[in-house]
């Protein structure tokens, strides 16, 4: 169905290709999972399928691609609609219209469909994924993974041979993506549909996979092969990967339900150390838990408010923030202290929400949100597509004014303080990087934010060199991946040393390696005194990274507690690790790897 002949991909400007040597066979009805760091090309290769490389990106296609029998370098993306549906990494960049039906019809009426059809689809479409509630909304008012999903549904209507997916599970919260996975598989199995999917979070997809399509690092030719022999060699894999070559086992298991039949051995192993039971790091004397019974279901919250209880992971190497923001710092005007602790007219919160309520139009987004932030602390937000976490961090950011309630940050109000007065107090990174981008290059974008902050020179460029390195200063943001803008923006954000720092869907688009430096850069934040707060779906980063995790569900909370309380608790939110080694308390890797090399050592 899709045959690549030695295919390399040069685009104007480059000194290398950014896909050499691609030479494979993808046969009809079978799902492919598309895996590789960030860079080395994965975007080009689906792009070359629809026919957008080289047409609409230019540059210089060698070699040959075919689709189900048409080649791309002669028929342009217009050509191959009927053949090929593609889903990029921006699904705002994907919408025609501005309804969500309207959506959904659009891809069908271009293609001349008779109405008929047009209604049962969109039907079938909506049922499918959830979407009926959501038909006659503005696509402008959904949440991101609300209108990833919306995305997904315009191309599936038109039932395509082949779909071609970048990033689709990225916005999705665990149970839509479970949706959308399952109605993948039955588009593979029941009509032989041809899916090429590139995807980070692998913990997600590639138990579904029929092959793995691995493209290893940049000028390296791609490898296709089975699942289990592509994952044993992999520069990226799941937790699940991890923990199997961690044990020892053989064959490495692809999903939970495999590792469980190995992890007895391993929890004995974990168990005869004295690590059997209770929550790894908060040993027998851990808090005790209050129920609270609220509107919205219970809370669980620390029976005794301290200060937020040690990372759930091990200790970032030290000395990290300083190398990244010595040259940053700015003396008694800082909220934080060059020591790493508050300064003396720090205040004793981050940031609080009392009674706070939000209405958009006739809806309520927010009922009844208390929360409390700590300095230190980091919080994950977590809870399904359009639960109120994005409208929490707007709140908190002041770009939302309360309906009732309050809200402070840093002991200013946010929505009634000017933002030059708010950048020291709190920064947001966006679920949409390029909100904060706007000028042409790299360079030009880390001289705004030192002027901005009114930080020293340079300030920014050390960031981004610690944050993503290997960008040149003339890359324009515009040619960056998904996952390389997002961490720009995050660097242009940290340029101003915010107290509090919010991150909306931060992992999105970025692989194992890049999360990995997130979470160092972030765990040493929170070691010097920032507060954060970050909208998530990545069960995994939660479980790396959060001292706390806070459940909304329907604009309330519904739990609030400790990362290990919360999400092992949780079918939906629960880590891979947590789900494999429970009833242990275990959520990372690195956790279990600790304590089988020093047994003295708490996880």
């Amino acid at each position: 169905m899709i045959r690549f002949d030695q295919v390399s991909v040069t685009y104007e400007g480059a000194a290398h290709p950014s896909l050499r040597d691609a030479d494979f066979t993808l046969p009809e009805g079978e799902l492919t999972l598309l895996v590789g760091p960030s860079g080395v090309g994965k975007s080009t290769l689906l792009g070359a399928v629809s026919g957008l490389v080289p047409h609409f990106t230019g540059g210089t296609l060698r070699g040959r691609v075919t689709v189900a029998g048409r080649d791309t370098r002669t028929h342009r993306p217009r050509e191959l609609a009927d053949v090929v549906g593609t889903v990029g990494q921006d699904p705002r960049a994907h919408f025609v219209t501005d309804v969500v039906e309207d959506e959904l019809a659009y891809g069908m009426e271009s293609l001349g469909l008779p109405p008929a059809v047009m209604r049962r689809r969109v039907e079938e479409t909506l049922d499918l994924l959830g979407l009926n509630e959501l038909r006659d909304r503005p696509i402008a008012t959904l949440s991101g993974g609300q209108q990833q999903r919306v995305a997904i549904g315009s191309v599936l209507t038109t039932h395509p041979k082949v779909l071609v997916l970048d990033e689709p599970t990225s916005a999705l919260d665990p149970a839509a993506a479970e949706e959308v996975l399952a109605v993948l598989q039955r588009l593979v199995h029941d009509l032989g549909t041809t899916v090429l999917m590139a995807e980070h979070r692998l913990e997600r997809v590639v138990q579904y996979a029929d092959r793995v399509l691995l493209l290893p690092s940049p000028g390296e030719p791609p490898r296709l092969g089975t699942p289990a022999d592509i994952m044993a060699v992999s520069p990226v894999h799941p937790p699940v990967v991890s923990l199997g070559r961690l044990a020892g086992w053989s064959p490495l298991p692809l999903s939970v339900r495999d590792a469980r039949r190995h992890a007895p051995t391993l929890r004995a192993r974990l168990s005869t150390q004295g690590y059997g039971g209770g929550a790894p790091g908060t040993g027998s004397g851990a808090e005790p838990l209050e129920t609270e019974k609220g509107r919205g279901g219970e809370q669980l919250r620390a029976a005794a408010p301290t200060a937020p209880a040690p990372a759930p992971t091990p200790t970032p190497r030290p000395g990290l923030l300083a190398r990244l923001t010595a040259r940053s710092r700015r003396g008694p005007g800082d909220a934080i202290s060059g020591s790493g602790t508050p300064a003396a007219d720090a205040p004793a919160t981050a940031a609080t929400a009392t009674a706070l309520h939000i209405r958009r139009a006739r809806a309520e987004v927010l009922h009844d949100v208390n929360l409390t932030v700590a300095p230190g602390e980091t919080i994950a937000l977590m809870g399904r597509n359009g639960a109120g976490k994005s409208t929490l961090l707007a709140a908190l950011t002041g770009t939302l004014a309360p309906t009732t309630g309050q809200v402070t940050v840093g002991g200013r109000t946010p929505h009634r303080t000017p933002p030059p007065e708010m950048v020291r107090r709190v920064g947001l990174v966006p679920q949409d990087p390029r909100d904060l981008l706007y000028a042409d290059t790299v360079a030009a974008e880390c001289a705004a934010a030192d002027a901005d902050a009114g930080a020293a020179a340079g300030t920014c460029r050390a960031l981004v060199s610690a944050l993503l390195p290997d960008v040149p200063d003339g890359t324009h943001p515009r040619d960056l991946s998904e996952g390389q803008r997002l961490t720009l923006a995050l660097a242009l954000v940290l340029t101003g040393r915010p107290a509090l720092l919010l991150l909306d869907e931060p992992t999105r688009g970025l692989d194992y390696a890049a999360k990995a430096r997130l979470v160092e850069t972030l765990r040493a934040l929170a070691a010097d005194g920032h507060a954060i707060v970050l909208a998530t779906h990545d069960v995994e980063l939660a479980a790396e990274l959060a001292h706390r995790v806070v459940v909304l569900a329907g604009g309330e909370i519904v739990a609030d507690g400790p990362t290990a309380e919360v999400v092992v608790s949780s079918p939906a939110f629960a880590p891979q690790v947590a789900k494999i080694l429970a009833p242990g308390h275990w959520l990372t890797v690195s956790q279990v790897a600790a304590a089988l090399q020093d047994p003295e050592a708490t996880p």
